[in-house]
This record gives C-alpha cells, sequence and structure tokens, in this order.
C-alpha cells in the first residue's frame, strides 16, 4: 500500500491531534517523553499537547505524518507518526546510558513511531521510517539514528513508541550498539 509522508507543519497540526486522540497517543505524553523525562506524566496532558503544537508551529517540523493514498492531509486525520529532530535536542534521551551517544556524530534521532491502530501491520511504520532518512538527508544530518525494541528478546517491553527493529532493520539501518539486551541503537547514513 501507498502512503503520503509529509513534514509535520502547522496547516497539517489537525492532522497530528486527529491521530493522537483525546488521550494524546502514549498515556497523554504528545511525543514529549524524550525531551522531558518523566516530567512528562507528571504535569497536565493538556501542556504536553501544547508543546507540541507550539513545537510544529513554529518550526522547523519536528517530525513527519503519514497518510492513507488519496487523503486531504488538511481534512483527513493522520494515520502515523514519526519524531524526527536533531538528537541533542533530546535532552532525556541523551541522559540514559543505555542511548548514550555512539560517537559525536550530530546524527537526528527518530525518538518516537505511533501509528494508528486500525492501520498498524500495514508498512505505515516502514514508510515512515524510509521518508525519515530522506528528510534528514534533506536537512543535511550525516546519519538517522533510532532506539528501537528487539521484540525478539525474551522479557522485551510491549511498550514501543520507539518502534521495532526489524522495522528498522527493513529500512537499511544497522545496529551499532546495544547496552541493553532488547534496546538497540540502530543507524542508517543520511
Amino acid at each position: 500500500m501507498a502512503y503520503q509522508v509529509l513534514p509535520a507543519t502547522a496547516p497539517l497540526w489537525p492532522a497530528l491531534e486527529r491521530l493522537f486522540g483525546r488521550g494524546g497517543a502514549s498515556n497523554g505524553c504528545w511525543c514529549m517523553y524524550w525531551l522531558l523525562g518523566p516530567e512528562y506524566h507528571r504535569r497536565d496532558r493538556a501542556l504536553n499537547r501544547q508543546a507540541l503544537r507550539a513545537s510544529v508551529e513554529q518550526g522547523p517540523p519536528p517530525g513527519l505524518l503519514a497518510f492513507a493514498e488519496g487523503a486531504d492531509p488538511e481534512r483527513d486525520a493522520a494515520i502515523g507518526w514519526l519524531r524526527l529532530t536533531p538528537r541533542a535536542e533530546l535532552a532525556w534521551l541523551n541522559a540514559k546510558r543505555e542511548f548514550a551517544p555512539v560517537d559525536e556524530q550530530p546524527v537526528w534521532s527518530v525518538s518516537c513511531l505511533y501509528v494508528g491502530s486500525r492501520h498498524r501491520r500495514s508498512g505505515v511504520a516502514g514508510a515512515l521510517v524510509r521518508a525519515a532518512v530522506e528528510q534528514a538527508a534533506a536537512g543535511g544530518a550525516p546519519a538517522v539514528e533510532a532506539y528501537p525494541v528487539d521484540a525478539s528478546v525474551p522479557g522485551a517491553t510491549r511498550n514501543a513508541f520507539t518502534g521495532y527493529l526489524t522495522t528498522f532493520l527493513a529500512a537499511g539501518f544497522t545496529e551499532v550498539a546495544r547496552r541493553a539486551p532488547a534496546r538497540p541503537i540502530v543507524r542508517h547514513p543520511a
């Protein structure tokens, strides 16, 4: 199935808001976890929503949105979201030992990957990941990095808001570090 993937810009905020719904996608996070750490769930979810909205409206686009083929992005809900930002902007990610920088490259990070429940297992995540590599290259990044869950490891978390390893491997990423059994760091040159 073909998907249209676009940068999350101000005119597309309603499409992102409809995708995340009233609950804010992953437990009210509104894609703030890697920016704020545990603070994201200690504060009112409305603040997380406002922070993401401000980021989308002020730019540069903090991520990508996927739409079903034939959808009108300014009228229809998005079916998938991927946060793509320079790693340096993700304070909490940089504070986690298992995800500490591998080297000094100014990589861009895929830190969140969310697909609406009706569209999972249909290639949306892969389309978003492939588009992220193209977007990062256009932005001058040397590489794209991600922190997926390796679901093949017994006891791996089922909270896969960073995506699954298989999705990234299928898109040409390679593992560059693994400091926790089920949480590799993968990269793709941009």
